[in-house]
C-alpha cells in the first residue's frame, strides 16, 4: 500500500522545477476553476438540460509544461458524472450501518474506477462531517454520529479511492452540519470538543493519505472556513502536516481573494471569480505575495503529478476495465448488510411464503418511488432503481402483492384486515431532507420546495402516521420499513406494529435487498449508526436558522449516557433472525494498547452476522470524559452453532484528551481504563473489565 505523504513528497523537486518555469498567469490558472459561471449557476438552478457535474469540472492543466488538469467528480453515494451509467450505492449513513470498513474499501475501489471511466481524476465523495443533531439535512451523506466510526469508514474510503490513483477529497472542513443556515452561521466550540469530537475523524482521513480537503461554507469562530487561517493553515497544514491541496466548497466557498490565499485555500472551484484576474491584480498591488501563490501551486502540481503516475500505472494493466455489473452487485451486498432490524415481535419476520400467507399488502406512497436520497450535489444518475415495491413484487411470483399509496385510511384498514401480511413503507425523501437547494446564496438559508434540515420534527409525516394508526385498529402485526437518511423518531407508534426495519436510502438495488431480508433469504445485520431516543428533548438543542451557534462536547449516545437517559434504540443496535452469545471476556494492556477478547457463539438456527463493539471509559482521568466511547469494532459472520474468538485493540493514545493550555493531546498512560464489550452502546448490553 502506498504511503501517500512520502510518495507525493517525492515529487516535490519536479513540481518545484515546473513552478519556477511558470509565469504568474500560468500559476494562477492552476488555482482557478475553469467552468463558466453561468453554466454552473444554471445547472444548480436546474435550468439546463445537463445536470450538475454531468461532465468532470476542470481546473488548471498546462499540457506543454507537463501539468495535468484537475478533473472533479462529485458524489458520496456514487459518481455524479454521466447520465444513466453510474452505480448508485446506498447512502453513507447506510454504509455506516454495515460497520464494515472492508466493504467500504470495496465500494471505494468501485467508485474510483467509475471516476476514471468518467474521465476524472479527483473524487469529492469523502464526507465526514459529524451530525451534531440528527435533523441535519445532509446526515445521509456521512457514516453516523460517532467520531470513531466516521474516522474508520472515512479513512477506508480514502485508502480505497486512492489505490486507483484518484485524488480523494475530504469535506467539508469543518463544522458543517447545519444546512439551512450554512452560508451565515458561525459555529463556536471549545477547543477540546473541537479536537476530540469534531476534527478527530478529519485527521484520520488526512493520516490515511487524502490528497485534498474541501473547506466549508459556514464560519468557525467568526471567520469563514474558506479563509480561516486557524483551520486551513495552523491545524491542517502545520499541525497535521497535510501535504495535499485545499479547494473551496463550490461557487460560494470564497468570499475574499486576499484572505483566502493567505489562509491557505489553494484552489477556487468550479468557477473563477475571486482568483483568476482578481488574484493577479492582488499580487501586482502587493496585497498577496507571489510566494503564497507559489506555495499553493506547488501543492497542486505535486499532488497531480503523483496521482497521475499511479493512474498511468493502473491503465497499463489490461484488467482495469470498469465492471459496472459487478458494482451493481456490490451495491446490493451493501444494502443487504446495512438494513437494520429494530423490532421483531413474536418473530413475525421473516415472512414465511411456504405456509398459508399468500397475500401481501404494501401501503405507503414511498414504496413505489425511486427514493435513493437527496437531489443536491450527491445525486447519482443510475441506469435503474429497484423500488421497494418492485423488490417485493418480483421476489416470489406465487405471492399476491396488493399496493396502495394510502390516500384513504378507511381503504387501508380494509386491505390490512384481509391481507396475510401488511408492509408499510414510511419515512422521507428528497423533499423532506437533503442539501438545501435555492436560487442563489442570498436565499439559500430559506428552505424552498426541497431539501434542507428537518426543522419541524424528526418523526414521520402525518401521511404515514395516519396509515400506521389506521392499520393498528384492525391488526398489530404490520411490518414498517423506514426510509430516510438519519434517525427517525418511532416512539409514537412503535407499539402499534409488529416489526420495524430501517432501510435508509438503500441505493439502486435497495428494493431487492429489502425483499430478501423480509422473506428471509438474507439475515439482517445492520447496526444503527446513531441513537434513537425516547423523545427529541433528549437530543442537543438546535437552531436551524442561527447566525451563531455553539457545539458542545456531548451529543448522541454520549449525551444520553451523561444525562442518565436510556435510549429507545441505542447506537450500534440491530436485531437478527438468529441469536448470539458473548462470553469468556478477557481484558489486558501493555505499554501501547488496550485489548479485549471475547468468545462469540451463534446460538440460533441460521447463519448471521454480529458486530462486536468495544467502548472505553476512563473514570480516573484528570478531565471529564464520556462514561465510555466507541474505540473498536469487528463484524463477524457465524454459521449456526459456530463459536469464534474476537480480539479488539485500542491504542492508548486513542484515549488522549486535548489540553487547551498546552494545545496538545495528552495521553494518560498511568490510569486504569474500563473496557466495555457488547453489541450496542446500551449499558445493559455491555460487559465490563478494568485494566
Amino acid at each position: 500500500m502506498i504511503d501517500w505523504k512520502i510518495y507525493r513528497m517525492s515529487y516535490t523537486k519536479k513540481a518545484q522545477e515546473i513552478v519556477d518555469a511558470l509565469s504568474l498567469e500560468e500559476k494562477i490558472s492552476l488555482m482557478s476553476g475553469s467552468e463558466i459561471r453561468e453554466e454552473v449557476r444554471g445547472a444548480i438552478q436546474k435550468k439546463l438540460k445537463v445536470h450538475y457535474n454531468e461532465r468532470p469540472y476542470r481546473a488548471g492543466g498546462i499540457e506543454e509544461k507537463g501539468v495535468p488538469p484537475m478533473l472533479f467528480a462529485d458524489g458520496t453515494r456514487g459518481v455524479v458524472c454521466g447520465r444513466g451509467i453510474a452505480t448508485c450505492f446506498p447512502v453513507s449513513s447506510m454504509r455506516g450501518a454495515t460497520f464494515n470498513p472492508e466493504l467500504e474499501e470495496e465500494i471505494g475501489v468501485a467508485m474510483a474506477e467509475e471516476v476514471l471511466d468518467a474521465g476524472a481524476n479527483f473524487f469529492g465523495g469523502v464526507c465526514v462531517n459529524l451530525p451534531y443533531h440528527p435533523g441535519w439535512g445532509r446526515a445521509q451523506e456521512v457514516y453516523g454520529e460517532d467520531p470513531f466510526l466516521l474516522g474508520e469508514m472515512g479513512s477506508a474510503l480514502v485508502r480505497a479511492v486512492q489505490s486507483k490513483g484518484v485524488i480523494a477529497c475530504v469535506k467539508h472542513f469543518a463544522f458543517n452540519s447545519m444546512e439551512n443556515s450554512r452560508f451565515k452561521v458561525s459555529v463556536i466550540c471549545d477547543k477540546r470538543a473541537e479536537r476530540e469530537v469534531f476534527l478527530s475523524h478529519f485527521k484520520k482521513c488526512v493520516d490515511a493519505g487524502a490528497g485534498s480537503v474541501m473547506s466549508a461554507y459556514n464560519s468557525y469562530l467568526g471567520e469563514p472556513c474558506g479563509q480561516n487561517q486557524y483551520l486551513l493553515k495552523q491545524v491542517l497544514k502545520e499541525e497535521w502536516e497535510f501535504d495535499g491541496f485545499v479547494i473551496c466548497d463550490f461557487v460560494w466557498g470564497v468570499k475574499d481573494t486576499v484572505a483566502s490565499v493567505e489562509a491557505g485555500l489553494d484552489m477556487e472551484m468550479p468557477i473563477t471569480h475571486y482568483y483568476g484576474e482578481n488574484l493577479k491584480k492582488a499580487v501586482h498591488a502587493g496585497k498577496v505575495k507571489e510566494q503564497a501563490v507559489d506555495q499553493a501551486v506547488l501543492r497542486i502540481i505535486r499532488t497531480l503529478l503523483a496521482h497521475q503516475g499511479v493512474i498511468q500505472d493502473q491503465q497499463k494493466d489490461a484488467h482495469t476495465k470498469c465492471d459496472y455489473q459487478q458494482h451493481h452487485e456490490l451495491a446490493l451486498r451493501c444494502a443487504r448488510e446495512g438494513i437494520t432490524l429494530l423490532k421483531n415481535q413474536d418473530q413475525i419476520l421473516p415472512i414465511n411464503c411456504q405456509c398459508e400467507r399468500k397475500t401481501i399488502v404494501v401501503l405507503g406512497a414511498l414504496a413505489d418511488r425511486e427514493n435513493i436520497g437527496d437531489r443536491g450535489s450527491s445525486q447519482v444518475y443510475a441506469p435503474y432503481v429497484i423500488t421497494l415495491l418492485r423488490g417485493i413484487v418480483e421476489y416470489d411470483a406465487d405471492v399476491e402483492v396488493i399496493y396502495y399509496a394510502g390516500e384513504s385510511v378507511s381503504h387501508c384498514k380494509r386491505l390490512a384486515k384481509e391481507a396475510d401480511v401488511v408492509i408499510i413503507v414510511a419515512g422521507n425523501d428528497y423533499m423532506d431532507e437533503g442539501e438545501c437547494v435555492a436560487n442563489n446564496q442570498a436565499d439559500v438559508a430559506v428552505k424552498k420546495n426541497e431539501g434542507g434540515d428537518r426543522v419541524s420534527s424528526l418523526g414521520l409525516l402525518e401521511r404515514d402516521l395516519k396509515i400506521i394508526h389506521a392499520v393498528a385498529e384492525v391488526r398489530r402485526d404490520a411490518v414498517v420499513a423506514l426510509v430516510g437518511g438519519s434517525m427517525i423518531m418511532v416512539n409514537e407508534w412503535k407499539d402499534e406494529v409488529g416489526a420495524i426495519l430501517m432501510a435508509y436510502y438503500p441505493g439502486m438495488e435497495g428494493g431487492k435487498a429489502l425483499a430478501e431480508v423480509l422473506f428471509g433469504k438474507v439475515n439482517p445485520g445492520g447496526k444503527l449508526p446513531f441513537v434513537i431516543p425516547e423523545c427529541e428533548a433528549d437530543l442537543p438543542a438546535i437552531d436551524w436558522d442561527a447566525e451563531t451557534f455553539r457545539y458542545e462536547y456531548y451529543h448522541g449516545y454520549t449525551l444520553l449516557n451523561r444525562n442518565c437517559v436510556k435510549p429507545l434504540y441505542p447506537f450500534g443496535f440491530g436485531l437478527s433472525y438468529t441469536t448470539f452469545l458473548l462470553d469468556s471476556l478477557l481484558a489486558w494492556r501493555d505499554e501501547k494498547n488496550l485489548y479485549a477478547s471475547v468468545m462469540v457463539e451463534n446460538t440460533g438456527d441460521r447463519e448471521g452476522t454480529e458486530v462486536v463493539q468495544m467502548y472505553v471509559g476512563a473514570d480516573k482521568s484528570v478531565v471529564e470524559r464520556p462514561e465510555y466511547i466507541l474505540k473498536a469494532f469487528q463484524k463477524i459472520r457465524l454459521k449456526e452453532g459456530e463459536r469464534k474468538k474476537v480480539v479488539l485493540t485500542c491504542p492508548i493514545n486513542e484515549m488522549a484528551y486535548f489540553d487547551e493550555k498546552k494545545n496538545a493531546f495528552i495521553t494518560e498512560n498511568d490510569i486504569p481504563y474500563e473496557l466495555y464489550i457488547g453489541t450496542s452502546s446500551l449499558r445493559d448490553d455491555l460487559q465490563r473489565k478494568r485494566v
